[in-house]
């Protein structure tokens, strides 16, 4: 490709993008879904949280499965002065394996979720694997739907979990899908600190 045509191009694509940007002129919070089968949701989710708290912004976490206070991200946010983190579930079904439990779990966590989706104050809120509470019957998820509906005009939301309950998706702003090609795991790979914790 000649100089002058790159050049050409690159304008092209600069007065497309520009125009885009001219129009996206609404001030809000945004929901996003973290959905999909790959490894990353819950990353991709902290790695955000990580950037709004780079800005200064007041942030806090509900994990509804996790129920181990030794993974990477808790170790590194947990004496964070602009987050708060609320482990609240008992672990992963297969290893809990008590329905009753992690029922009463999952409304304990929605109802610490309920009160930060009602405080300004609060930047931006991470839902790590609430997902699966719909899909197990744990939450209804019209009750959550109307709170997020509810929630400060400028507090965003991130919901992580590999399928996401249809009403959930009807309202978000950004859904990502993060697909599973290969993982080490199947491969015979331990899990390892620094990874998969």
């Amino acid at each position: 490709m000649t100089d002058n045509k790159h050049k050409t191009r690159s304008a092209t694509r600069k007065a497309v993008i520009d125009a885009k940007i001219a129009k996206a002129t609404e001030e809000r919070g945004v929901l996003i879904l973290l959905k999909g089968p790959g490894k990353g949701k819950s990353s991709s989710a902290f790695g955000t949280m990580a950037r709004s708290v780079g800005h200064g912004k007041k942030c806090a976490v509900i994990q509804f499965i996790k129920g181990r206070l030794e993974t990477g991200e808790f170790k590194l946010f947990k004496d964070h002065d602009l987050i708060d983190w609320h482990v609240m579930g008992h672990g992963f079904t297969w290893e809990t394996q008590d329905k009753a439990l992690d029922m009463q779990a999952a409304q304990k966590a929605w109802a610490v979720a309920e009160k930060y989706l009602q405080d300004d104050s609060y930047d931006m809120l991470v839902f790590d694997e609430m997902s699966y509470m719909f899909k197990y019957g744990y939450l209804d998820v019209e009750p959550v739907v109307t709170a997020l509906k509810n929630r400060p005009s400028m507090q965003n939301v991130i919901i992580t979990g590999r399928t996401m309950a249809t009403p959930l998706q009807d309202i978000a702003d950004t859904i990502s899908v993060v697909q599973d090609e290969r993982h080490a795991f199947r491969l015979g790979v331990k899990a390892q600190q620094g990874i998969e914790f």
